[in-house]
């Protein structure tokens, strides 16, 4: 919307649509509440990504896991509204008569945070579109984006996984509802660390090693959990 990409897709006489695997009542909301100024469609059970993959335009991967955020969100009726899970992120563009102007799919790793981050800019995405458009219907279906330049970068998995412990007090990772919930664990984890490192400073080794050795065997189940939750795609297929 900054860059008022969808402005010159309907100057090209076409549209634009968010695709969401929520159910249509929580897609509505977010393009209402994100003020996205194009309409945004549910499709939980992945009917629109189906035919997507059916059609051999996008396939896009798919998480089944979903036990950390809906302990994260605390609803109990959460999972329900991803019956088949959630799908990653991807871009598509297609002309009336079918043609794939542009197909990039998310590869979700720990590195981009199980897909959460590192999209292309959409600069670059209506750029490649227009291109496609004024190269005619003869130049056939644009090849999957596996390189475009990102809009955001991942950080570091362990940094990420401490932010998700440090956001849950140290006891149970969980996952954020806003910026402001990272910058606050940012500083809890900071202020956590600053202890350990005064309590081996000014208390006595034994007793304070013994303490960090019980954290640890209590919190490294749980953060490799976290880590089978969050998808991590090894190759991305062809």
């Amino acid at each position: 919307m900054r860059a008022g990409i969808p402005e010159k897709i309907r100057a090209a006489g076409g549209e634009i649509y968010a695709v969401s695997s929520e159910p249509q009542a929580l897609a509505a909301r977010a393009a209402r509440d994100w003020h996205l100024g194009f309409e945004a469609v549910g499709d939980p059970h992945h009917e629109i990504a189906g035919t997507c993959r059916e059609r051999g335009w996008l396939d896009l991967f798919v998480n089944e896991r979903l036990g950390f955020l809906q302990a994260s969100a605390g609803a109990p009726d959460w999972t329900p509204t991803h019956p088949k899970g959630y799908f990653q992120p991807g871009v598509l563009a297609v002309d009336r008569g079918r043609r794939v102007l542009y197909r990039w799919r998310g590869v979700p790793t720990h590195r981009n945070m199980g897909g959460a981050v590192e999209r292309p800019t959409a600069e670059h995405t209506w750029t490649q579109v227009a291109h496609a458009l004024e190269s005619g219907a003869n130049a056939g279906d644009a090849a999957l984006d596996g390189d475009p330049p990102l809009d955001s970068v991942g950080i570091p998995w362990p940094i990420f996984a401490s932010l998700l412990v440090a956001n849950g007090w140290f006891l149970n990772p969980r996952g954020f509802q806003s910026s402001r919930a990272v910058r606050a664990a940012g500083g809890r984890l900071l202020a956590f660390v600053a202890a350990w490192v005064g309590a081996f400073a000014w208390l006595p080794t034994l007793p304070v090693a013994a303490a960090l050795a019980a954290w640890t065997a209590y919190i490294a189940p749980k953060v490799r959990w976290v880590g089978q939750e969050f998808q991590q795609v090894e190759a991305p297929a062809p």
